[in-house]
């Protein structure tokens, strides 16, 4: 099943321990992430790179086929 990086974000940086905590260790400001946690607004790119490295999310570019 296909999981958007918002779905992971959303369901895993509560996880990770309080808004303050999170905001000294990946550099992403906690007034972004709570109003992104709260659906608020979405996060800007480098916000969401920053992020998805601090929880520890990999990316990969996959081959398509016929392209």
């Amino acid at each position: 099943m296909y999981q958007t990086l918002t779905e992971i974000l959303r369901r895993e940086l509560p996880k990770m321990g309080s808004l303050n905590s999170i905001e000294q260790r990946s550099g992403v400001k906690r007034q972004s992430i709570a109003k992104f946690l709260r659906g608020e607004r979405f996060l800007r790119l480098d916000s969401a790179d920053k992020l998805a490295a601090f929880v520890g999310i990999e990316h990969r570019l996959i081959q398509r086929r016929g392209k």
